[in-house]
């Protein structure tokens, strides 16, 4: 019978050759392609001459038995502040209802914030059309660009609050706002101590924001995020949740619309949220550095 040879054919040593492929970078082979697909490793395959004839649903099944997917990718940032270690560690602990190797007090708070940049109105050519039995929800692909908005969010890490406002732009004066809606209320007001957690950004960046805040709240003590290490910041959570339920499909005829489907949707959750169930601890962060280390080492080698 004709046909290509079952996968029971080939030695070992072939599978192995085919997999250590499939691991490897194909610019680093000399190849112009980004990344391979099933395809492109049956093509190396046999122009190397490792079989005479392969299919590639042979390559498929001693790929999948390892899990090995390289057409598949996502991006990631290696850390590179020195003091990784050092500054990412007391927000883990906060998470963890710690501060200074010390259980948070009854009367203390930790608030996550940050901003959604660019928010844009897209007003549709057409309207768009529910699904129906045997077919999707369509949405017409142009659109006019109504304006964006700028969503500050405050997340309570303890008690699954949410406190958000869109402004049309960003900085100091609208962020300090947030932070005075959020003070200026109970439980806020009267707390011992009051955790804000940031990353970066230019309206709340390094110690002159702990200076004008603390001149404003002196209960505040805020904790900023290593740089380039959004992750820590547990209102990115709710912000991916607002882009998965909000504002994909965007479809909003004006800027008005969208910011009142913002903040309904900011009250919708908040009433059945609860806080996010956050596992990486302070000891997973110590272990995860010593292993980005040593494969740094063993790269450089």
């Amino acid at each position: 019978m004709g046909g290509s040879p079952s996968s029971a054919t080939f030695p070992p040593s072939i599978v192995v050759q085919v997999k250590a492929l499939a691991c490897e970078l194909p610019p680093r082979r000399g190849l112009p392609l980004s990344r391979f697909s099933l395809a492109d490793i049956r093509q190396e395959v046999l122009q190397q001459g490792l079989v005479a004839e392969i299919s590639g649903a042979t390559i498929w099944r001693w790929l999948s038995k390892d899990a090995i997917h390289p057409w598949r990718y996502r991006t990631w940032i290696f850390p590179r502040d020195p003091r990784f270690v050092e500054k990412a560690g007391p927000i883990l602990d906060l998470y963890q209802g710690l501060w200074q190797g010390q259980p948070l007090r009854p009367r203390d708070f930790v608030l996550s914030a940050d901003e959604k940049t660019s928010i844009q109105a897209r007003h549709r050519r057409h309207p768009s059309l529910p699904p129906a039995p045997g077919k999707p929800a369509r949405l017409e692909s142009e659109y006019t660009r109504e304006g964006a908005w700028v969503y500050l969010a405050a997340w309570d890490v303890r008690r699954a609050k949410v406190f958000g406002r869109c402004v049309r732009k960003n900085g100091i004066e609208p962020f300090d706002a947030l932070i005075g809606e959020v003070m200026g209320q109970e439980p806020y007001r009267s707390a011992e101590r009051v955790f804000w957690i940031f990353d970066n950004g230019s309206s709340h960046r390094g110690q002159k924001c702990v200076q004008r805040l603390q001149a404003c709240w002196p209960s505040i003590i805020p904790v900023h995020t290593p740089v380039h290490a959004s992750w820590l910041n547990q209102v990115e959570i709710y912000f991916s949740v607002v882009q998965r339920k909000v504002l994909t499909p965007n479809d909003f005829d004006s800027l008005p619309k969208l910011e009142a489907t913002l903040l309904g949707f900011q009250e919708r959750y908040e009433k059945s949220a609860t806080p996010f169930q956050w596992s990486f601890t302070r000891e997973d962060l110590v272990k995860l550095m010593a292993r980005l280390d040593r494969q740094s080492r063993a790269a450089a080698a």
